[in-house]
This record gives structure tokens, sequence and C-alpha cells, in this order.
């Protein structure tokens, strides 16, 4: 039965969550840059739009790219403007008394790192798609590796210091541990972002105090978060095997999370082999590999288990009418799983199943956003039109007496 309830001050609230549909939107743009780099560039560097060969390749390679190069560059807008449009609205809720309450409670202040998940993804949207079709950007690309840098440490330092407060409250308030969820892996999940956009800054850059700079600060909040996704991950399993069940709807498409989290970390490790190579002349392309290897393993089984576990829920919940914002959620992982494909394409397997595996996630990843999109727009449409109508849970018109089930 479908549990409605009437609206509150609380629903009404922004909800740093909804910052998983611009960050999902970046991600999926970022699927056919790293489509385009590892299974068909051969030459140095990134690619770009100018080393595509369109006109000389077969037909329905030709028109693949195109349509990969059309959600490039849909996602990557999509992705700018519900940036703008949240942050227009984080800005203020900042300020409320609703944000110092959902702050201070260990069990739901995870939320906040949203945000900076997103806007790490930014960079990798300027770094990916956008210098991919700017040529401007594509010839100097050095040229932008200081300004990159210190945008990225401005939101390395914010990012820093959130975790350390966020940390603070969870050891100095207590909480009930058996009622946490897989939406706590968004703190290295925020860590493992930031650190990615790092270690790509030091592996391309030519100029060693830059990429110094960059590996270090890397490093810091890398294993600062390879620690807390190995704390967490075993506390949520310990909680989750002592609970009755799996956990409450809205709680389950985070069990998807350690995926991204996974395929964040690899790519790190990945990108820091190829600054020691750029930097210290060690030639580190074994380890490189086994990180990408050892990574997309582990994601094949655990995306088979997560699959299973919400068969479920995608029957009863999501191919249905019913929204809610931890939704947007199952987006990264097919984003994450298709990407590290595409580095296990090149470092390993680089034949036509694999090929198939990473467009077949990006699909599914695209196909998913397209529905969580449209049933977020009609809840936004119903809630505006309808008095006292709260569609966090369900699309379908309630009044605002309503009672929950």
């Amino acid at each position: 039965m479908k549990s409605h309830k009437s609206i509150s001050p609380e629903h009404t609230e922004f909800n740093p969550l909804k910052f998983l549909a611009a960050l999902g939107a970046g991600g999926i743009s970022v699927i056919p840059f790293a489509f385009f780099q590892y299974t068909h560039h051969t030459g140095k560097g990134l690619i770009r739009f100018g080393q595509m060969g369109h006109g000389t390749l077969p037909g329905w390679q030709d028109a693949l790219f195109y349509g990969l190069e059309a959600i490039m560059v849909v996602f990557a807008l999509l992705h700018f403007w519900l940036t703008i449009r949240f942050m227009m609205k984080l800005v203020p809720w900042l300020r409320t008394q609703t944000y110092s309450e959902f702050l201070h409670d260990p069990l739901r202040n995870a939320g906040i790192l949203a945000p900076f998940i997103s806007l790490g993804m930014t960079l990798n949207v300027f770094i990916g798609p956008v210098r991919f079709f700017v040529p401007a950007m594509a010839e100097n690309l050095q040229a932008i590796m200081l300004p990159a840098l210190i945008g990225w440490a401005v939101l390395w330092a914010a990012l820093l210091r959130m975790e350390v407060k966020l940390l603070g409250i969870s050891f100095a308030r207590s909480f009930d541990v058996n009622k946490i969820n897989f939406g706590w892996l968004l703190h290295p999940f925020a860590l493992g972002m930031i650190s990615v956009t790092g270690t790509g800054i030091a592996a391309m850059s030519r100029n060693a105090d830059i990429a110094h700079t960059a590996a270090f600060m890397s490093l810091v909040t890398g294993t600062m978060g390879l620690f807390l996704l190995t704390v967490k991950t075993v506390a949520i399993f310990k909680s989750h095997f002592s609970a009755e069940g799996l956990p409450a709807k809205q709680f389950l498409p985070s069990l998807l999370i350690v995926i991204p989290n996974i395929t964040l970390y690899a790519i790190a490790g990945f990108r820091l082999t190829h600054y020691m190579n750029h930097q210290f002349g060690m030639h580190l392309h074994w380890l490189g590999q086994v990180i990408v290897v050892v990574a997309f393993a582990f994601e094949v089984w655990y995306m088979l288990f997560g699959l299973s576990m919400l068969r479920g829920y995608f029957r009863n919940h999501f191919f249905n009418r019913e929204f809610h914002v931890s939704q947007w959620g199952l987006i990264c992982p097919f984003v994450a799983f298709s990407v590290l494909g595409a580095f296990f394409y090149r470092n390993f397997v680089p034949n036509p199943v694999t090929y198939g595996v990473v467009l077949t996630a990006a699909a599914a990843s695209v196909i998913a956003y397209a529905m969580l999109f449209k049933k977020s727009a009609i809840c936004a449409t119903l809630t505006r039109k309808i008095k006292g109508h709260d569609c966090s849970d369900s699309l379908v018109p309630t009044s605002a007496s309503s009672p929950s089930v």
C-alpha cells in the first residue's frame, strides 16, 4: 500500500540530495568522453573532437559516435543548469535553522556532501566534455592547469573542513549506529571525487610544482576517504546483518553507492601511477593495470549482488509513478561501472563483450535518468498545483489530510 504524507515545512525545505540529479547528469556527460578516450583514441594526451575521424569511420560507428557526442552535449548543459539552479537554493538554505538541525544529526548530515560531489564533477566536465569540444582549451591544456589547481584547491579545502566538522559531530553526539545506511558512504564518495580530480591534474600537468601539489593534496583526501570507506562499509554491513529484512525503500538506492566509490579510488590510483611515471620516471603501468582490473572485477560481482537485492524495489517502486529524491542515487553506479569498464577495455580486455558491457551500462544510466527526470518534473508540477500535496514518496495526488500509512 502506498504511503501518503501531509505536507510540512520540513518537506518544503531544500534537500541537498537534489544535487545528485546534477551529479548524475555530469557523470553521464563524462561517459562518452571516457569511452572515446579508452576504446577509440590511439594518440597521446586527451582526445578531442577533431581527432574522432568522422567521415572515415564505418557507418554504424560514425552514427554511434555522433549519438554519444550528442549525449555529451545535452547532459553537460543539463549538469550546468541544474548546478546553478540548486546553488541558488542551497545558499539561502544554509542560513536556516533547518540546515543547522540537519548538520548536527549524524544520521542525516552526510547529505550535505552531495553538493561537494556535484561540484567536483563540474571540474571533470570542464576537463572532459567541455575541453573535448572547445579547441582553445584542448590546444592550451597546460595553460589552464594552474587555474584548475586553484579552483580545485578551494573546493578541496572546503570539503576537508566540512568532513572534519562532520566527523567531530559524529564523535561528540550519541546516535544509534544500527540505524546507519549506505548513504553514509557519501563521505568517502565526496573525498574520492575530489581526489580523482586532483590526481588528474597531477597526471596531466607538466609543471612539477603543480603536479606535486595536486598529488599530495589528493593523497590527503584520498587516504582519508579510503579509511572512511573501509570503516563505514564494515559498520554498515554489520548493521544490515543485525537488522531484519531490507532497509526502508528510500534507503535502498544507496545500496549501489559502493560502486562509484570503488571507481573513483581506482581511477585516482591509476592516475597516480601516471604521475609517478611523468615526474619521477617510475614505470608503474603494471600497477595501474592491476588496480583497474581488480576494481572492475569487484564491481562486477557487487553489481550483480546489488541488482539482485533491488529486484523487488525496481518492480514495486522504481518502475511506477513513485518518486523520492534518493532515487537519483541509482544513476552514479551505472555511470561509474561504464567509465571503469572503459578503463578495463584499454588496460586488459579490448574485446566486443567489454565494449558491449560499457555501452549497456551507459544506456541504462541514460534511460534511468530520463525516467527520474520525468517523475521529478511531475512531482514538482503537482507540488505547485495541489495545495498541501507532498509527492516526495508518491506522485499520486492526495489531500493534505491524508494520513501516513
